[in-house]
């Protein structure tokens, strides 16, 4: 549908590129709002430090488990070792004084030295794979913390950048509230339309013979046809159909 032919006066329709220039500040502050470096860094950091907390947690849970492990496997060398020294402690009492039963305890205390050896042997790498992810989570852990480190200070710096951004925002806002104030409803309705479906320009002025909104230059008989008419008239580009505003600039 057609949209009414609109009538303003001109220094009301000079007052929209009043609030044109103003919806460009404001668009050029929210641009600036959600392209902050900090937002990218920020995502790109989260995404590394995800991956170390959940190496983190592997590590952890190693470290956990190869404690409890050497745990075992001290308990376990130090129940042989009692063994071996109850029976050591048998033979030099002379408590035992038959010859069977003392070559018995001979021949379990050499088989329990083989098995103090075997578990010492098994403790001994216990206590290297223990070394060794306990090195692992610490790294982790100090990758972790700069991590967090990193991401506090990008934090601040994005929040303060926002706050200004934020506060330039409100300014202008109110200063667009002002000028809208000033328009009338059908003339601020339809440069809305248009600033909506002309990537948000919805008027511009008449420069020499361009329209500075699509930067092409007018037909002679459209020009013409701007002489014309009258100065309350409100005028559309015939090549964009945005709002063409007539200054001290235009050559007409």
């Amino acid at each position: 549908m057609k949209e009414p032919t609109l009538n303003a006066e001109p220094a009301v329709q000079r007052r929209l590129l009043d609030l044109q220039d103003l919806d460009l500040q404001l668009d050029q502050v929210a641009h600036k709002r959600a392209s902050l470096p900090e937002h990218q860094a920020l995502k790109e950091l989260i995404a590394e430090k995800s991956v170390v907390d959940r190496e983190l947690v592997t590590a952890d849970t190693e470290v956990s488990d190869l404690q409890r492990e050497q745990k075992k496997a001290d308990s376990d060398v130090e129940q042989v070792r009692q063994r071996k020294a109850r029976n050591q402690q048998r033979i030099d009492s002379g408590q035992v004084t038959s010859p069977r039963d003392l070559e018995n305890l001979q021949h379990e205390i050499g088989s329990l030295d083989r098995r103090i050896s075997d578990l010492e042997d098994a403790e001994l790498e216990v206590m290297e794979k223990l070394e060794a992810a306990e090195a692992v989570q610490t790294d982790l852990r100090t990758r972790a913390e700069a991590f967090a480190g990193r991401q506090a200070e990008l934090e601040t710096t994005r929040d303060a950048a926002l706050k200004e951004l934020d506060e330039q925002r409100a300014e202008l806002g109110d200063k667009r509230s002002t000028v809208a104030a000033e328009l009338p409803e059908p003339l601020l309705a339809q440069y809305q339309r248009l600033r909506e479906r002309n990537g948000g320009i919805g008027a511009a002025p008449l420069v020499g013979k361009r329209c500075m909104g699509c930067r092409m230059e007018l037909a002679p008989s459209d020009l013409n046809t701007i002489k014309a008419a009258a100065p309350d008239a409100v005028l559309r580009c015939e090549e964009c159909g945005r709002i063409l505003v007539r200054t001290s600039e235009s050559a007409v």
